[in-house]
């Protein structure tokens, strides 16, 4: 089942589009103010966002780049429903990352048709991520070492999860930061190496040669594409 956020300030409009969506089969979730939209985007995970660009609190357009800078958003698919119809609103909207633009009034089978376009396009969610006997379950949000079930805090389990679903690629402990504990937050860089060291812990054989989560002096933290790419050519061969 995708999952829609909406941000929508009109009480009337949030409702009926809340109806229409989950009655088509997708699941909602969104608020009615743009304050700690991004927050919820983050810890909802949604396949596409409905954005309004005239919120009582924040204009869209920021919340739309504030989207597009996030490391965990920056994929997921942004329409923006609103009332200014001109040109200069439309690409405006569109140049700042919106993948589509949608002017009030409009019709609800319309809205329905292109997100089901964008969904199209869409490469399909892996719910599962492995990597040398480790493997960390997105559905269940359940991680296991050689079919081991380790106990990870929900921190802990973000953090590996937004590492593994991105191997080789080296992120400052600013940048996890914000995509794992998010903007509105009462952390230092020092939390990102505390957790780091718990997750070694916990999934490393040998912590002082860590397998999975390399260091990068002077950068910050990456997963381990080697271990990685292993368990693809592995799955590759075990389907020849």
């Amino acid at each position: 089942m995708k999952k829609i956020a909406l941000i929508e300030d009109d009480a009337d409009l949030y409702a009926l589009l809340k109806y229409n969506l989950e009655k088509e089969g997708f699941a909602l979730v969104g608020a009615q103010t743009g304050k700690g939209a991004i927050d919820l985007c983050r810890r909802e995970r949604p396949d596409l966002i409905l954005l309004d660009i005239m919120l009582p609190d924040s204009d869209g357009l920021d919340i739309c780049k504030g989207i597009r800078s996030h490391p965990e958003l920056a994929h997921i698919p942004v329409i923006f429903l609103t009332a200014r119809a001109s040109e200069t609103d439309r690409i405006v909207g569109l140049e700042l990352g919106a993948n589509d633009y949608i002017v009030k009034p409009f019709f609800i089978r319309e809205l329905i048709a292109r997100i089901k376009i964008q969904f199209r396009g869409q490469q399909t969610f892996t719910r599962a991520l492995k990597a040398a006997g480790l493997e960390l379950d997105r559905n269940s949000c359940r991680v296991r070492l050689n079919g081991e079930l380790l106990a990870l805090t929900a921190t802990e389990f973000r953090l590996l999860e937004f590492l593994m679903s991105r191997p080789g690629v080296v992120f400052s402990r600013e940048q996890l930061l914000d995509a794992v504990w998010g903007h509105d937050r009462a952390v230092t860089d020092r939390t990102v190496d505390v957790y780091i060291l718990r997750l070694r812990q916990k999934i490393e054989p040998d912590t002082a040669n860590p397998t999975f989560i390399r260091s990068v002096r002077g950068f910050g933290y990456s997963f381990n594409e080697n271990v990685a790419e292993q368990e693809i050519e592995r799955a590759v061969a075990g389907q020849a």
